[in-house]
């Protein structure tokens, strides 16, 4: 009976090279763990702090195109919110209310005024004065026409009866019928009926002009006249105020049958189908921006595309108002006094070096930065060069494939290493 095997196996001794370089092996693989251990005690060592890595935000230095932008913050306005005002001292009475939907031409308040009444009435009563003035002197100038013309004509027939007669007293006064003094006076008879012709001629032409020139004065004044009484009548109209857009009433600033003086706000009105986005710009980036330049908005999740279309010059609490037309047909779902962000598109620099913008910037006053090498934060002196809402531009410092500690170096404490576990 066979119990077991152990009768069956023979003991092979090892070769001696081969236990050799076993041991060989052995001590090499416990000098690396060595190195490696006395390498992470040195640089544990020479950290001056310890910090989870999990808890920071590194990123890599990349090469590519910055797009130098400003994150701002507005509101949704309505481009066009006209303000009516009262032009002359009068009683309000009100046609509509607040939040009424109006239409262009809707009369939406009504002005009373009594001197303005009165002085339409005085300068229409002076158009129709001056209107039959007019047509006096019209009648008047046809007048003196006539008698001018009567004198010339009588006068071109008294010379023609003198020139006749002349022309009776030469056919005689060869065979001597006729004295010769006769026949002289008759010469001077048509002479003078020559001159009178003459004169008579031109005073009808001169009595002409001269009515002419006076029906011209009285037209003239007509004419200003009704230019007065038009003023007047504008005037007048103006007293129904009308609405000049299509919209709504925003506010009303005085009350019904209210006394109000001239160019006092009366309401104001609204049109909303076209919205604009009024944005607060910080005052340091008031010289990087103009007219012009494109921005993008989200309106409430909506993205949209424009232009900055005005720039305010004043400054108020370290901002500047800015407006925002909308590009193309303007979103649809968008009310007035909606809260914005907008993202203004500065200007572009390509293939530069540039860093995920984080906390660091701010931290460090963009002077110094944490690379990290070996599982170690050094703190490195950097330059940076113009900064984006989302990037950074790294002048010098840094090259390209670096990792740098972006966000949580606010526990670094200005260390100089730091080391990541």
């Amino acid at each position: 009976m066979i119990r077991d095997t152990s009768q069956q196996d023979a003991v092979i001794a090892a070769p001696r090279g081969q236990f050799a370089r076993r041991r060989l092996l052995i001590a090499a693989g416990t000098l690396a763990l060595l190195a490696c251990a006395y390498a992470a005690f040195h640089s544990w060592r020479a950290s001056e702090h310890s910090v989870n890595a999990s808890r920071l935000r590194i990123a890599e230095v990349t090469r590519g195109t910055l797009v130098r932008d400003a994150a701002v913050t507005g509101r949704v306005v309505a481009s066009i919110s006209p303000t009516l005002y009262s032009t002359t001292v009068a009683t309000v009475t009100l046609k509509a209310k607040a939040g009424d939907t109006v239409k262009k031409g809707d009369i939406l308040a009504v002005l009373e005024s009594p001197d303005l009444s009165d002085a339409l009435k005085r300068e229409q009563s002076s158009v129709q004065q001056l209107e039959a003035e007019v047509a006096r002197q019209q009648i008047l100038a046809k007048k003196q026409r006539l008698l001018a013309r009567r004198d010339a004509d009588t006068a071109e027939i008294e010379r023609l009866s003198a020139q006749r007669t002349l022309e009776r007293y030469e056919s005689v006064a060869q065979v001597g019928i006729i004295a010769k003094i006769d026949y002289q006076k008759a010469k001077d008879a048509l002479n003078s009926a020559d001159i009178r012709s003459r004169h008579a001629s031109q005073a009808a032409g001169l009595e002409s002009e001269d009515v002419s020139l006076a029906l011209k004065t009285k037209t003239n004044e007509l004419e200003r006249q009704r230019l007065v009484r038009d003023n007047a009548q504008r005037r007048v109209d103006e007293l129904t105020v009308r609405a000049p857009v299509n919209g709504f009433i925003g506010t009303l600033s005085v009350a019904n049958r209210s006394v109000v003086q001239a160019n006092t706000a009366l309401m104001t009105l609204v049109d909303l189908s076209q919205l604009e986005v009024e944005l607060e710009v910080p005052e340091t980036y008031v010289a990087d921006i103009g007219l012009g330049m494109r921005a993008e908005i989200e309106v409430a999740a909506v993205k949209a595309t424009g232009k900055l279309s005005a720039l305010s010059p004043e400054v108020v609490k370290n901002q500047v108002l800015a407006r925002v037309r909308f590009d193309g047909t303007q979103p649809a779902g968008m009310r007035q006094n909606q809260r914005a962000t907008a993202r203004l598109l500065i200007d572009e620099k390509p293939n530069v070096l540039m860093l995920v913008r984080g906390p660091f910037v701010e931290a460090e006053g963009g002077r110094f930065a944490y690379v990290v090498r070996d599982g170690v934060a050094i703190r490195t002196p950097i330059k940076l060069g113009v900064t984006s809402v989302t990037a950074v531009e790294i002048q010098d410092g840094l090259k390209l494939g670096d990792k740098v500690v972006v966000a949580g170096t606010e526990n670094f404490e200005n260390a100089a290493r730091v080391s990541l576990n």
